[in-house]
């Protein structure tokens, strides 16, 4: 009953459980970092006082930013600094708020290996105590961020890393399908996105050209917006991927469910084409405790975009980073390692 009037409290604003929002800022203002925007506009628990990106960073701690504001602002002037601060070191300028901060979102996918763990660091060093998440693809990106757990865990900072769709929800979900066998065989993720205008996505694009054969990430760091487009018209605007360097892997090693040999990833993005040219599903076979084998499957709803399944989940665990903070609990965790919790 009690949890009953809470939600309901939530739903007047007050925020979930009774317990007023959790003010968020949101590194990044792409695709994705846009979309985050958006999406916090409709949750209840959650409340979006800071975006950055390379060149300026908007903050309302009052009430709040306008999605409308910041998006106009970042199509119009190139950056949402034009309706707040226009600065080179616009992450250096959030990390001068970190005291009324509860939770950063970190929607930079697509930057080389070290830049996220470099923002954690200079968070740390700044003295932020709270929760931060981020949705990074790529092993080595990973790998180099569950190193600085030491360092998060003294400087009273809870992380999770890797919570976007793959890695991330997939992930998770495949360690919960793994509990109904003695030893896993076999993990094979494949997922399909539709992206109806590809410049609106340009990072995660960019992310995906550079797991082809014959590319890098080096390499499409350097490419234009012409040179992309060349490309997807080379290919009909279809990346096919196949054994991707995807940090499923490693996470799923590191909570136990698999080591990163038998993990799996590939997929197909049609960037021209909203609609998904496969399903999104992750395959878990293993071996039961009385001798079977067998292979359980989730698969995603075809409607659900990339941006959902990336940016909720994504919430999800920065809503239970924030709840672990809240216990003293403290350094850096994978997405597979502890669930999600549903963002009101």
């Amino acid at each position: 009953m009690v949890q009953r009037q809470e939600l309901k409290n939530g739903m007047n604003g007050i925020g979930a459980y009774g317990r007023p929002p959790a003010s968020v800022a949101v590194l990044g203002a792409g695709g994705l970092g846009m979309a985050a925007a958006q999406m916090l506009l409709q949750k209840k628990s959650m409340r979006l006082v800071a975006i950055a990106d390379s060149q300026g960073v908007a903050i309302d701690h009052e009430s709040g930013l306008s999605y409308k504001e910041v998006y106009e602002a970042e199509k119009k002037y190139g950056t949402v600094g034009a309706v707040g601060i226009r600065t080179r070191d616009s992450i250096g300028r959030v990390i001068e708020e970190v005291g009324l901060i509860d939770g950063v979102f970190i929607a930079l996918p697509s930057l080389e290996n070290d830049f996220i763990p470099g923002i954690l660091k200079r968070f740390a060093d700044a003295g932020y105590r709270g929760a931060m998440v981020d949705v990074l693809k790529r092993t080595g990106a990973v790998e180099q961020v569950l190193e600085l757990h030491g360092l998060l865990q003294e400087s009273q900072i809870t992380h999770v890393t890797g919570t976007g769709a793959t890695p991330g929800l997939l992930t998770a979900a495949a360690n919960l399908a793994a509990q109904s066998y003695q030893e896993i065989l076999d993990v094979k993720i494949e997922f399909g996105v539709g992206i109806s205008s590809w410049e609106e996505y340009r990072a995660t694009i960019r992310e995906d050209i550079a797991h082809l054969e014959g590319f890098n990430l080096e390499m499409t760091s350097k490419m234009t917006c012409d040179d992309i487009m060349a490309e997807l018209n080379r290919r009909n605007g279809v990346l096919k991927l196949v054994e991707m360097d995807h940090a499923d892997g490693i996470l799923l090693d590191a909570a136990g469910v698999a080591s990163a040999d038998r993990v799996h990833v590939g997929g197909v993005v049609d960037t021209r084409n909203p609609r998904k040219p496969v399903s999104t599903t992750v395959r878990v076979t293993g071996r039961t405790f009385d001798g079977f084998t067998s292979t359980h499957t989730f698969t995603l709803g075809d409607e659900t975009t990339m941006a959902a399944n990336v940016l909720g989940p994504g919430f999800g665990w920065l809503t239970s980073a924030i709840e672990l903070h809240n216990k003293g609990v403290y350094g850096v965790f994978g997405s597979a390692e502890i669930m999600p919790k549903f963002t009101p």
